[in-house]
């Protein structure tokens, strides 16, 4: 029963992602997930777009003035985001 050839479920989901989508995907996943509780259903409801490229987080909002706020809390939310997968997965965050 406990052949070290089988795998959880979990693992072989994992696998599968990491074989078709490169290893990280989903953490990508679990980070975009995440945002609105990081920031807050405030900031969420500004948020019209986030998706994870070459370990860079870009963020549409649809207001200036909070996107402008949100450049000085950059390195919090990095952090903060990096913590939700436990690994520094985020090297930089831009707001557009």
């Amino acid at each position: 029963m406990n052949d070290p050839n089988q795998n959880t479920v979990g693992e072989l989901i994992k696998a599968f992602y990491d074989e078709r989508r490169g290893p990280g995907y989903l953490d990508e996943v679990n980070i975009i997930k995440g945002w609105k509780g990081v920031v807050g259903p405030f900031i969420a409801q500004y948020t019209k777009d986030l998706f994870i490229k070459d370990g860079v987080l870009f963020v549409s909002l649809t207001s200036d003035s909070l996107r402008n706020e949100l450049s000085y809390s950059k390195t919090v939310l990095r952090k903060n985001l990096n913590d939700l997968v436990g690994r520094e997965l985020l090297t930089d965050i831009v707001f557009k």
